[in-house]
């Protein structure tokens, strides 16, 4: 049996109230829910220039756009379609009666399960505490955050915003280190969501277990970028681009590695050059371009480098200023990685970073051989306009979403379900799916008045039996 974390006050206490608070009131009615999501989304247009601050100083750099776009947009917009919906998502569901059961009926009642806990990572701090606290609240639920204790001040723009808006017995936010977030998983959650690496997420279900709480986990892995020969090289990059190198390449859903035709990885490698200089002339002083979060990550993808071009990986660094970058600098332009083998960590580890190995394939079943011999990626982008061999990598691959000429974009789809599958997650959520992983599908059966039950119940007639020979065949005597 393991060891009983010991749960220290600070979160007991807003845990105790939270749960307290369900079993006195319940879950949050229709009216709750609406008037809260509105007023959430009245102070995140009011402190919008707080949050972009807050998220800014916590990397070092973070571009401005970059959080408005990847953040702010989609937590508003995911409010709005919620907030539209989500009256309709709270009715009972009508389902199929058998013939035998007439004239009774069934229902499926959506019910917020109770207390929700959310552990949000660093690298997305306000959309990944708030995207799912919206889908909790959707669903009637009274919500505890963690944030990541790498973006502190993320964190207190969270404590103070989300308190405005939420009485401490419907949403309250506890800050704190590694330490905290493990004594948080332990917590006898209805439900627990956390989003991060795949190393932790394996740690909170094992803590979750203990409770037999269930989880929703977002994870990673290394997502592959295929492109297909037919499909135009500079027009495939210019779209690809824009996914890798948003936030620095700090996603999870990022294109990790790029499979390309064998003998076209330079020309991949030259129109990808291009692209990044032009959008990118500069680095170290460029607004746009945002920083590796911290130290640690920065040794990190350096060492992934370092050990690649030992092991024989070539390495093309874009950097169109002629900029002179250290061990000690907060950005790190794109290194594109050619020749890479599998025994490089680069080919193994999420990469999260402004690094880009280009791998050559033969042929298109070569390559989705490549892709399912390894973990399932939380995200997969084809490039190809042909909608045979589209429906082919379709229907050849898992993976948690995917994108077809284009990268990233699934996920500011309000009406998709986002979510890994195998080693990239567990469960979905966004937008209906969000609404549904937080309630419990509870079915009911409603018998009527008149009913013929009294026939399925002993002493045992012929009636029953001709209703056997008809459901089941005819019985044997």
């Amino acid at each position: 049996m393991p060891t009983p974390i010991e749960i220290p006050i600070v979160l007991q206490t807003p845990f105790d109230r939270l749960r307290h608070a369900f079993a006195e009131h319940g879950g949050l009615t229709y009216g709750e829910r609406s008037r809260y999501l509105s007023a959430l989304q009245d102070a995140i247009r009011d402190r919008q220039d707080d949050i972009v601050a807050a998220i800014d100083a916590d990397f070092g750099c973070r571009s401005k756009y970059e959080t408005l776009l990847g953040e702010l947009m989609l937590v508003v917009n995911s409010i709005k379609t919620t907030r539209k919906r989500m009256k309709g998502w709270m009715k009972p569901r009508r389902r199929h009666i058998s013939w035998l059961f007439m004239p009774a009926h069934n229902r499926v009642h959506y019910q917020p399960l109770g207390v929700v806990g959310i552990i949000a990572p660093w690298n997305y701090p306000f959309l990944l505490a708030v995207e799912p606290l919206v889908g909790a609240i959707s669903a009637g639920n009274r919500v505890l955050i963690k944030p990541s204790e790498f973006t502190p001040k993320t964190s207190e723009v969270l404590v103070d915003l989300l308190g405005a808006v939420f009485p401490a017995d419907v949403v309250a936010v506890v800050t704190g280190d590694a330490a905290i977030g493990a004594a948080f998983s332990s917590l006898p959650f209805d439900h627990l969501l956390f989003t991060g690496s795949t190393q932790v997420g394996r740690r909170v279900m094992r803590a979750a277990a203990e409770n037999l709480t269930p989880v929703t986990l977002e994870l990673g892995g290394k997502s592959p970028t295929l492109f297909h020969d037919s499909y135009p090289i500079e027009k495939g990059c210019e779209a690809f681009l824009g996914g890798k190198l948003f936030n620095s390449g700090q996603t999870c859903i990022a294109p990790d590695y790029l499979l390309v035709p064998k003998g076209k990885e330079r020309a991949y490698a030259d129109a990808i050059t291009a692209v990044a200089s032009k959008r990118y002339p500069r680095i170290l002083d460029n607004p746009d371009y945002t920083s590796i979060v911290n130290e640690r990550h920065r040794r990190r993808l350096q060492g992934y480098l370092k050990e690649a071009k030992e092991l024989g990986a070539t390495a093309m660094v874009i950097n169109p200023a002629n900029e002179t970058f250290d061990d000690d600098s907060i950005k790190m332009p794109l290194t594109l990685l050619l020749d890479v083998t599998d025994e490089m960590t680069v080919m193994q580890d999420e990469i999260f970073g402004p690094i880009l190995p280009i791998v050559g394939y033969e042929t298109l079943e070569a390559a989705l051989q490549f892709i399912n011999d390894r973990p399932r990626p939380l995200a997969l982008y084809y490039f190809d306009n042909d909608s045979s061999r589209v429906r082919r990598v379709l229907e050849r691959t898992v993976s948690g979403g995917v994108c077809i000429n284009s990268t990233i974009m699934h996920v500011a789809q309000d009406d998709l379900p986002f979510g890994g599958v195998g080693a990239s997650g567990l469960g979905a959520y966004h937008g209906r799916e969000g609404f549904e992983t937080f309630s419990h599908a509870k079915g009911v059966f409603f018998q009527s008045r008149l009913n013929a039950s009294a026939l399925l119940n002993p002493p045992y007639t012929s009636s029953l039996d001709t209703i056997l020979n008809v459901t089941i065949g005819k019985l044997k005597k």
